[in-house]
């Protein structure tokens, strides 16, 4: 096995237990490693640290698997790793019934570069790092046998794939596509899944918790569902009694995709709902020519900030929308505002809204901290997983 010889001094952020170890605090490999192989790290002065996956395409030369280097990373590790994830979300009350969840959360849950989610009997994988791609078979069998589903699709289409110097994959690994579809039943609302082209692995199950909460709120209120996707939001406020619900996205098969969803719920009153494509700023903007006003706005953007080097320029696009935001709310309505930019944290974030609602002239105050869903954990030790934040305001 080769071994990764650390810089002085960087072997600091092992001692923290972050699992990232980036190209510039490399001082030599010792031996000779493929992508994703294993590797022993040691300090400088020849101290075993930790073992992990080698990436020599990527900004991240190595992603620690284990901080016992006497632990030997083979498939019975990764049973160990999966069916530990596995066992987390079934220790959480909030998740007791959820078709949806997702089950590992890469560095979160000891598994860098590994995101899996259930859909019912579906599971969903995608694989961002050299050492994923390696353990595939593994990963895949363990997901398997901890959970009985009975199929699983790889999603590895992620532009971070090219970043580790990998291609893209995409198709069934384990069973076959189900001749009805993937759906599932969230908090009462039926959605289908687009496991195959969606966002993400098919759909955001970390807003899972706030999209029930602005059901909650929604009662007798006029909705603006901004940025909506396919429809999660505004399912749930439909659900809640909403008085109307506007929901607005560029992208049309995502509306039709959003359209479809509530097709699945008969229930709901299909006629409150109105479905807009176009660019979310420009038709804010027009709104507030016409004078339109809303009790409920919600901003769940895309991500503007990919990396802390983009925070300057993303700043003013959440400056922007969150402002066109507050103009367009109701005195005492809710604004419901989220960044899942890695690059900005929660305390810009809120400095960003309140700029907003200075520039708008409006008061506000914060009712509520949002973050993400608790199937999606963040380490206390990789700060980093802590990617989508958001605040729930009030104003007068």
């Amino acid at each position: 096995m080769a071994e990764l010889i650390l810089k002085s001094g960087k072997e600091r952020s092992l001692f923290r237990r972050h699992p990232w170890i980036f190209e510039s605090s490399v001082e030599r490999l010792d031996g000779r490693a493929r992508p994703g192989d294993t590797v022993i790290i040691l300090t400088p002065d020849g101290r075993e640290m930790a073992r992990g996956a080698y990436s020599p395409s990527s900004q991240i030369r190595c992603r620690v698997w284990t901080f016992d280097p006497a632990e030997t990373v083979d498939d019975a590790f990764f049973k160990r790793r999966v069916a530990t994830a596995v066992g987390r979300r079934k220790a959480l009350p909030e998740l007791a019934g959820q078709e949806g969840v997702r089950l590992i959360h890469a560095e979160s849950d000891g598994l860098p570069g590994v995101i899996a989610d259930q859909y019912g009997d579906t599971l969903v994988v995608q694989l961002t790092s050299a050492g994923a791609d390696k353990w595939r078979k593994a990963l895949v069998g363990a997901l398997v046998q901890a959970t009985g589903c009975a199929r699983v699709y790889e999603r590895s289409d992620s532009e971070v794939r090219t970043l580790e110097g990998l291609e893209k994959v995409t198709g069934w690994v384990h069973g076959e596509a189900p001749a009805d579809g993937v759906g599932i039943l969230e908090n009462g609302v039926r959605l289908g899944i687009d496991y195959a082209t969606g966002h993400k692995t098919g759909f955001y199950l970390d807003q899972r918790e706030n999209r029930q909460l602005l059901g909650k709120l929604a009662a007798g209120k006029s909705v603006l569902n901004c940025f909506c996707y396919t429809g999660g939001f505004s399912l749930q406020a439909l659900k809640g009694g909403a008085a109307s619900v506007l929901s607005i996205d560029s992208s049309g098969p995502a509306l039709a995709r959003a359209q479809a969803n509530l097709a699945l719920n008969p229930g709901l009153p299909a006629e409150r709902a109105e479905w807009q494509e176009a660019d979310v700023f420009q038709a804010l903007r027009e709104f507030r020519k016409e004078g339109r006003s809303f009790d409920l706005i919600v901003l769940d953007p895309p991500k503007f900030a990919p990396s802390a080097a983009h925070a300057r320029r993303a700043a003013r696009a959440y400056k922007d929308i969150n402002m066109l935001g507050f103009r367009l709310l109701n005195p005492g309505g809710f604004l419901m505002t989220y960044s899942c930019s890695g690059g900005i944290g929660l305390e810009l974030f809120q400095q960003i809204v309140a700029g907003a609602a200075l520039d708008a002239a409006r008061s506000a105050r914060i009712v509520r901290r949002l973050a993400g869903a608790p199937d999606h954990p963040v380490a206390l030790d990789f700060p980093e997983g802590e990617y989508l934040k958001g605040l729930l305001c009030q104003a007068d």
